[in-house]
């Protein structure tokens, strides 16, 4: 009986250490539906031992944050716009008859502000997060990439946003470093920016050739937003994520990517974004661009 009894004692704390690792492998991930935890756990499960690099690629604007009622590119640049209209003005009288999601307009974001130091467009986007932005990061995905950090991932963020003017907030927030933010820029000379862009300019599929130029290796999970992701997170190697994906069916398209995500088993996830009450939406008000729209999650 003395046999059996120890034999019992230590099959319940062989369980309760296997119960004990299984809950400390994955956090549930509060915010996301139990399927996306769930497939979530399987893939850090998967990858937990992977020997070399690891990496994980995020978008920007409406994936690690929220874009409504404007992206921050936008606002922040025509928010300096409105006050120092002496600067580069003829950039401002070409973007405004733009479309703000095509690829000429988000490479005159950049040459708007050539001529500034990198350090100044830095500070300029900070000051923008801080003041409309820093309510709005997803707090799901920021908790899904601190336990990807946790599991020796290296995180990245690729958007079609200028580059100097999100790094800094960016790397702060989620603590990764600054030069992990990519997004579209121009040369640097002595600490200047100028209008000579750099390619690939991650927009759509540039999104893709940016992962492969300046990261340099296959990812295992891409998260992405919308249609202009759509080639960056088929890039994955692995899980493929899109959050709040548009049910819209864009001129030219066969279906939405909302569909397109639901037929090829992408992970999606939704997430609350609604504008602030104070927030200034100069970018419509004066400058006419349009509203990014709102995600509302009923529960």
């Amino acid at each position: 009986m003395k046999k059996i009894f120890l034999l019992l004692v230590v099959f319940q704390l062989f369980i309760s250490c296997k119960e004990n690792t299984y809950k400390n492998d994955f956090t549930k991930i509060d915010g996301f539906s139990q399927s996306a935890n769930q497939q979530l756990q399987l893939f850090f499960e998967k990858y937990k031992t992977t020997e070399g690099r690891k990496i994980a690629v995020f978008d920007g604007d409406g994936t690690v944050m929220g874009q409504t009622p404007h992206y921050l590119a936008d606002e922040c640049m025509y928010q300096y716009a409105r006050e120092n209209p002496e600067w580069n003005q003829e950039v401002i009288d070409t973007i405004t008859q733009l479309s703000n999601v095509s690829l000429p307009y988000v490479q005159y974001r950049v040459k708007y502000i050539s001529g500034k130091s990198l350090q100044f467009y830095r500070d300029l986007g900070e000051i923008t997060f801080n003041k409309y932005y820093k309510d709005k990061i997803f707090q799901p995905v920021k908790q899904l990439i601190s336990i990807l950090k946790e599991n020796d991932f290296e995180v990245w963020i690729v958007t079609a946003s200028p580059e100097g003017m999100y790094q800094q907030f960016l790397s702060k927030e989620f603590g990764i470093p600054i030069t992990n933010i990519i997004g579209v820029k121009s040369v640097i000379r002595n600490g200047i920016i100028t209008d000579k862009m750099v390619h690939p300019v991650p927009q759509d599929e540039g999104k893709m050739e940016a992962i492969e130029t300046f990261i340099q290796g296959k990812p295992l999970l891409v998260a992405g937003n919308s249609r202009g992701d759509k080639e960056m997170i088929e890039f994955s190697g692995d899980l493929k994520m899109i959050v709040n994906p548009d049910e819209h069916i864009a001129k030219g398209q066969q279906q939405s990517i909302s569909d397109y995500a639901k037929k090829e088993n992408w992970l999606i996830v939704k997430i609350n974004d609604t504008p602030r009450n104070n927030f200034p939406s100069i970018s419509s008000e004066n400058f006419g661009i349009r509203l990014n729209k709102t995600r509302e999650i009923l529960n």
